[in-house]
């Protein structure tokens, strides 16, 4: 076990804190911990027949842009239900409106050095509305996959999204 001696926030702004806590280990010997905070997230499988929704966007820490299922947080309310967050994360990225949604789990995304986690749902039954981006989701766009495609997608490496990936686990698991 870790014991956590004294924290303090090194870096913060609208999106993230990043804290760095002083630690003692079992045997005695100290050393620091550094965690980023970020608030949960939603993670949408939005599923009609035997395909799959995903959208392609551009993201800047690896600059590159890959295929993913649609996700987000909502740094101003970080205690909206993750129910609301999904149908309004869905709703801006895709346009589409889910009238079915399952709860399949939650996740942490990187908890090495995290506290972030994410509840991951299963759309069905949609309406088509209009898409409402965010500024910094510029040029996203959204594409119907078949399954069998999606999975050739990972396995090729054109999906490299780990929470992707790891909520598709979920839903076969299910």
């Amino acid at each position: 076990m870790i014991k956590k001696l004294a924290s303090r926030i090194v870096y913060e702004n609208k999106w993230m804190k990043v804290r760095e806590d002083t630690t003692e280990l079992a045997d005695g010997s100290r050393g620091i911990y550094s965690v980023v905070q970020k608030p949960d997230f939603a993670l949408i499988i939005p599923r009609a027949d035997n395909h799959f929704f995903l959208v392609h966007q551009y993201r800047y820490p690896v600059q590159d842009s890959f295929w993913e299922f649609p996700q987000g947080a909502y740094e101003e309310n970080p205690e909206i239900e993750p129910v609301e967050l999904a149908l309004q994360e869905l709703q801006e990225e895709t346009g589409l409106i889910a009238r079915k949604m399952t709860h399949l789990g939650y996740l942490y995304e990187a908890y090495g050095f995290s506290s972030q986690g994410f509840h991951v749902f299963l759309a069905e039954d949609f309406t088509q509305g209009k898409q409402q981006l965010e500024k910094g989701e510029q040029g996203l766009q959204v594409q119907k996959f078949s399954v069998k495609d999606f999975e050739k997608m990972i396995q090729n490496g054109e999906i490299k999204d780990a929470p992707t990936v790891s909520a598709y686990a979920l839903l076969k698991l299910g």
